[in-house]
């Protein structure tokens, strides 16, 4: 049975010609800004522009503790106005605090040893050799590296049947908010494609610029998963109509990405299928995915979804849901969505259609 169809391969085929241009954007602007100043270098990344030097101690002290602070307050604010309608309960809550801390526990050692260790022995003599970029260069850069790259990561996700199963967790929330934006399978965390690229590029000299991303789009990202739904007054007052316009097509908001986290696709508002963006929402208008209605959708997670253990939804294969029916109960497939018909079954299998 074909993981992908001929219709889809040609599509991604298509997509992934376009993304390798996109990803020379950068490189050819910061070429010919060497190549117009003579190969003079007259900034480096290593010093902001005067403008922003203020705004360095800010980033710093947001990507230490005030982001982990900025989601906790809003989290309170979610709850205090009642925007979960009760539904943070039983294995709701396990899931959502264990993925919110796992993240801050995993991931540290991991990246510090692909960073001290793995890098330096596998690119020994590049340590911060494109120091000479410039601050814009290396922001542009990084921008799209990165967020470009988690565009593919997390839609190949959705389209791929077998790594649905490591991010269908992501999906289980029946509700938007700061408990469940970080809620991931554990394996879809240590494995998030982007962030070695940032660590690489970094590693290579673009520390500051990879510090000013970071930041951000996690204030991008959150508010596009926050339950607070700020993106309203673009779409109620007229004269804020043209702003919408643009925003809505080049970053996330709660409008387009609640769609992406709606339990259907046929009311012409969900749409789990597309809008895979996570800071910049302008890869999904480039490669078709998008979908702008400025509506919100009633209700969120998946239908199949059987309450599974949190051990389960954040540790699977290592552990698998021992409730009946569950998608991550042994035995159980995942299948695209056209598979094709079998005729012949040779013993009884449970299938789960993939969110793609």
């Amino acid at each position: 049975m074909a993981i992908i169809d001929h219709n889809s391969r040609s599509r991604l085929i298509r997509d992934l010609s376009i993304s390798f241009v996109i990803y020379s954007l950068p490189v050819v602007a910061i070429f010919l800004y060497f190549k117009l100043t003579n190969g003079v270098i007259t900034q480096s990344h290593l010093t902001l522009p005067s403008f922003l030097e203020f705004t360095k101690p800010a980033f710093e002290n947001i990507r230490t503790w005030g982001l982990t602070i900025f989601m906790l307050v809003l989290g309170i604010i979610e709850f205090t106005a009642g925007l979960y309608d009760d539904e943070w309960t039983g294995e709701e809550r396990k899931i959502d605090i264990v993925c919110f801390l796992a993240p801050k526990l995993l991931l540290p050692p991991v990246i510090a040893f692909f960073s001290l260790t793995a890098l330096p022995y596998l690119i020994p003599n590049l340590s911060n050799s494109l120091s000479w970029v410039p601050f814009w260069g290396g922001f542009f850069l990084i921008a799209i590296a990165d967020d470009l790259t988690q565009y593919w990561y997390h839609r190949l996700h959705h389209q791929v049947p077998f790594l649905w199963r490591f991010h269908r967790t992501h999906h289980s929330a029946p509700y938007m908010g700061m408990a469940m934006a970080s809620r991931q399978n554990f394996i879809y965390t240590v494995f998030f494609s982007q962030i070695y690229l940032t660590a690489t590029l970094t590693y290579l000299g673009l520390g500051l610029p990879a510090l000013f991303v970071l930041v951000i789009k996690s204030f991008i990202t959150l508010g596009a998963h926050s339950s607070i739904k700020w993106d309203k007054p673009f779409y109620k007052y007229r004269i804020l109509h043209p702003v919408a316009w643009v925003l809505e097509r080049l970053i996330s908001t709660p409008a387009t990405h609640h769609a992406h986290h709606a339990d259907t696709s046929g009311d012409g508002v969900g749409h789990f299928k597309g809008n895979f963006g996570n800071m910049f929402f302008l890869w999904d208008v480039i490669f078709g995915t998008a979908l702008i209605t400025r509506k919100y959708p009633t209700s969120y997670g998946m239908k199949s979804y059987k309450q599974e253990e949190w051990y389960a939804q954040f540790l699977w294969p290592i552990f698998k849901s021992k409730k009946e029916g569950s998608a991550l109960a042994e035995g159980v497939l995942s299948v695209p969505l056209k598979a094709k018909v079998e005729t012949v079954s040779p013993s009884p299998v449970y299938y789960e259609q993939a969110q793609s």
